[in-house]
């Protein structure tokens, strides 16, 4: 994924309310959001890879991967797909413990940040050029898009927001969830350019994907999909999958759990 945001609390009947966009080349081959054949897994699938970006399972696991967008951080040759990184979260025995492996490990991908939940517990990895840290995450709304956990990218601002504001009033209108966050994700309008993070890309390309939902011919927001996870592990996720220029291809929802 490229953009998401979520609602993380703990001990309460639906500990993590998640909300995401994923940004690829039109041409990558894709299945939407399915329950998987050889694996005990719910989610999109990348077809050239193998991995996914977002995906859960029937134990209640959620995991979501976004790329980091550095281009002095050294990709490793013949890296592994991080996409591999979601699979291998909702097949492993102890989530924890496996965390703690890739942490030594995470030098042999490029760079990423990995979110991992269960009822119970959410953890983040950043693996960027500056460090690699795995951190339980802190009740409350978080963004998180190209860069570490709650950077203030524009997109991420303006996502964080919205969620913020539904959330504040889910008691009384969950039926609406995820009305605003929807709403703010597929805005397809640009940062201004006075805004704009510097990640050492182009400064027209560092334009074009500030904003939160992109349209193109060739590369774009390709799904926007969302989840509800509830405390005895019961999840219900979304996707809206789209083609060349926003084209819509299709909503599936599936209950899991």
């Amino acid at each position: 994924m490229c953009l998401l945001a979520f609602d993380w609390q703990p001990q309460t009947a639906v500990p993590l309310r998640l909300i995401g966009n994923r940004d690829e080349f039109h041409e990558r081959p894709t299945l939407p959001l399915h329950h998987w054949n050889r694996a005990p897994i719910t989610g999109g699938k990348d077809l050239e890879a193998g991995g996914s970006w977002l995906a859960v399972n029937h134990m209640g696991r959620v995991a979501a991967l976004t790329n980091v967008r550095d281009p002095k951080l050294a990709t490793p040759p013949s890296a592994t797909s991080r996409g591999e990184l979601v699979r291998q979260a909702l097949t492993c025995t102890d989530t924890e413990s496996w965390l703690e492996s890739l942490r030594l490990q995470a030098h042999a991908y490029a760079g990423f940040n990995l979110l991992v939940a269960t009822p119970q517990a959410l953890w983040h990895m950043h693996h960027g050029r500056k460090h690699t840290s795995l951190t339980r995450v802190s009740a409350g709304v978080h963004v998180l898009s190209n860069a570490d956990l709650d950077t203030p990218w524009p997109k991420a601002i303006k996502l964080k927001d919205a969620l913020l504001q539904e959330t504040s009033t889910i008691a009384s209108s969950i039926a609406r969830w995820p009305e605003a966050s929807l709403k703010a994700i597929q805005q397809s309008n640009e940062a201004p350019q006075e805004s704009l993070p510097d990640t050492g890309i182009d400064l027209a390309l560092e334009k074009k994907l500030s904003a939160a939902f992109i349209v193109g011919d060739t590369y774009g927001t390709r799904a926007t999909s969302w989840l509800t996870l509830q405390r005895n592990g019961r999840i219900q996720i979304t996707e809206q999958s789209f083609g060349p220029m926003a084209a819509p291809k299709g909503e599936v929802t599936l209950q899991v759990g």
